[in-house]
């Protein structure tokens, strides 16, 4: 005769740990979008200039100074008090704000009436990925809004084509190119002409536009991008074969100057590492240009 099968409380609880266990829905993987960056000469380029551009360079110095206040007292404090100085000033809305309408000064605003051009080219600038106010879906971040506005309002002010750029430097499944032309078409209603989707700087936005454009004819367009980004971007599209008009936007602009003004905060930080970031990128195309390789092309 078979002895009834029971449960202790402690078996029950752990039997209906593995019941709940086996009911949980598989989470379905989503890629990385930094899946196979570390041999790519985009991430190894943006990881150098990391140790250049603030706040990592001055946490550097920072703790070089610390590292050294015991047997290089004197050097120790040099650092500590220069690593902290330019932190504070890099942090300082008056500052970094100085330092942007500097490189925005370089630019030239577009004004009516306008100065002929045949083409309107968009560059990229980043993706906001898996938005969940799209269905998880990458768009283009909130950095591209301005110039897609204002490339939608130069199409329907010049009726000149659009030509947009922009490559997958982090690797996501969607271009660049290929967000900013959803986001035209169907939120500007503004079509799209050419679609410029294998570029991962800036350089290459100005040389794969330039083999597109010159296929149909164009070398005069209007260049819409960031007014602090203006100069390198001009630069390199003119070095590329281009006569550039230039259509600047989202210039750094204040309501007033106050007390404020000179208390540090996280956006003035932000910033002052654009301002070297274009420094350095402006430099460094300038050193390119300068190789005997490249003076030949």
């Amino acid at each position: 005769m078979s002895m009834p099968f029971t449960l202790t409380g402690i078996e029950f609880h752990a039997l209906s740990c593995c019941v709940a266990i086996a009911r949980i829905k598989p989470v379905k993987y989503v890629p990385s979008p930094f899946a196979g960056l570390i041999m790519s000469v985009w991430f190894i380029t943006n990881f150098i200039a990391a140790f250049l551009l603030p706040p990592l360079s001055l946490l550097l110095v920072l703790a070089a100074g610390v590292l050294l206040f015991k047997r290089h007292p004197k050097t120790a404090r040099l650092l500590l008090v220069i690593s902290f100085s330019l932190l504070w000033l890099c942090s300082t809305p008056y500052c970094a704000d100085g330092m942007l309408h500097w490189l925005e000064s370089r630019s030239t605003r577009l004004s009516s009436p306008y100065q002929t051009a045949d083409a309107i080219v968009i560059l990229g600038s980043g993706t906001y990925f898996y938005a969940p106010e799209y269905g998880g879906q990458d768009t283009v971040s909130e950095a591209a809004l301005p110039r897609l506005r204002y490339g939608a309002r130069l199409y329907r002010e010049t009726a000149k084509p659009i030509l947009v750029t922009g490559g997958k430097p982090l690797g996501s499944s969607v271009s660049e190119a290929q967000q900013m032309r959803a986001a035209l078409e169907q939120d500007f209603r503004v079509p799209v002409h050419w679609t410029e989707d294998a570029s991962d700087n800036t350089d290459q936005n100005a040389r794969y536009s330039f083999q597109i454009l010159q296929k149909a004819g164009i070398r005069k367009i209007y260049l819409v991008t960031h007014a602090w980004h203006m100069p390198r971007a001009a630069a390199v599209f003119r070095k590329a074969g281009f006569e550039v008009v230039e259509a600047p936007v989202a210039f750094t602009t204040r309501y007033q100057t106050d007390l404020l003004s000179f208390i540090p905060r996280a956006e003035a930080l932000r910033d002052s590492k654009i301002f070297i970031h274009e420094i350095i990128g402006t430099a460094w195309y300038q050193l390119k240009s300068a190789l005997p390789d490249n003076r030949a092309n």
